[in-house]
């Protein structure tokens, strides 16, 4: 598992640039973290691709790698531009070269569309806020979030589709109401996990299953409708019950749940989206830095699941 080091000096005594580079090192850190977190349920992780024929974790590590200079540039614009729509423009200019340049290093795959929003969001409400309080960054990138984009194109998202077909806000909801499934749902569960004894690994997917135990994810029902959020919530929902990660139980019933969603293509993208907003502002309140992954681990992990 990726473990956690303090950094060498508090958010608030970097100064504008020091913080920009240090928020965006965190957004790709959390990014590589979701991506790493082995077992997963329908999603890429270090078992394989899991319900996406078009991506690997391979392409997931580049296309971190291709986006998080734009986390640098969103975050210095929150620091030089007040919250207004010009500092919005900007910010979502940044975000499309940002989704062009992931698109670049996937040969085409989408990879990180929904978290460059997410983490874009949160990158630019830490620098607005000057905050590393999770909650007091979340309201500063809804605030931004909330800002009409005179520039937003006009290309119809699986989001949208989801929106259109079942009322589902996703990404975009979850933005303009200060993320609540990161502050309310997925932060709590991880910190629950850690106190009850809980691996760093087991805590992580604890956060991840109580966000998908709620959300309306719209990667989901882009794929299958309501009758696959039911599969998703009631799958859960049992892994939960019968001791969640890290009990014998729960992770039979985790790897039964995964297979599941791998026969039926579903992915809850969305979540995974929400998880790395939750090691996000989770290490950035901490004061901590995501490392890198002892090999071994990596190897134990793919021997176990």
């Amino acid at each position: 598992m990726r473990q956690l080091r303090p950094i060498t000096k508090s958010f608030q005594q970097l100064n504008a640039l020091g913080r920009s580079e240090w928020l965006s090192e965190l957004a790709w850190q959390s990014l590589i973290a979701e991506a790493e977190l082995t077992p997963k349920p329908g999603l890429v992780d270090g078992r394989g691709s899991g319900s996406h024929s078009d991506l690997s974790l391979d392409l997931m590590r580049r296309s971190a790698d291709a986006i998080a200079p734009y986390f640098t540039r969103m975050a210095l614009a929150s620091a030089e531009v007040p919250m207004s729509t010009n500092l919005r423009a900007v910010v979502a200019g940044v975000g499309r070269e940002a989704e062009a340049a992931m698109l670049r290093a996937t040969s085409g795959s989408n990879a990180h569309k929904g978290a460059i929003w997410v983490l874009g969001l949160l990158v630019c409400g830490a620098s607005l806020s000057e905050s590393s309080r999770p909650e007091l960054v979340a309201e500063a990138a809804g605030d931004l979030a909330r800002l009409p984009d005179r520039a937003s194109p006009q290309a119809v998202s699986h989001g949208d589709v989801a929106l259109q077909r079942y009322g589902a806000t996703g990404a975009r909801g979850e933005a303009y109401g200060n993320f609540p499934h990161v502050v309310n749902v997925g932060l709590p569960a991880l910190r629950a996990a850690r106190r009850n004894g809980r691996t760093e690994r087991d805590s992580r997917l604890a956060s991840l299953l109580a966000i998908m135990s709620l959300l309306e994810d719209t990667c989901v029902l882009y794929r299958g409708g309501p009758v696959a959020q039911k599969i998703v919530h009631e799958g859960v929902a049992r892994v939960i019950k019968i001791g969640g990660p890290g009990s014998p139980k729960g992770d039979a019933a985790l790897i039964e749940l995964g297979q599941e969603l791998v026969s039926l293509r579903i992915s809850p993208g969305g979540s995974a989206d929400l998880l790395a907003a939750t090691l996000f502002l989770d290490a950035l309140e901490r004061g901590l830095e995501l490392m890198e992954e002892d090999n071994s681990l990596v190897e134990e992990d793919n021997g176990k699941y």
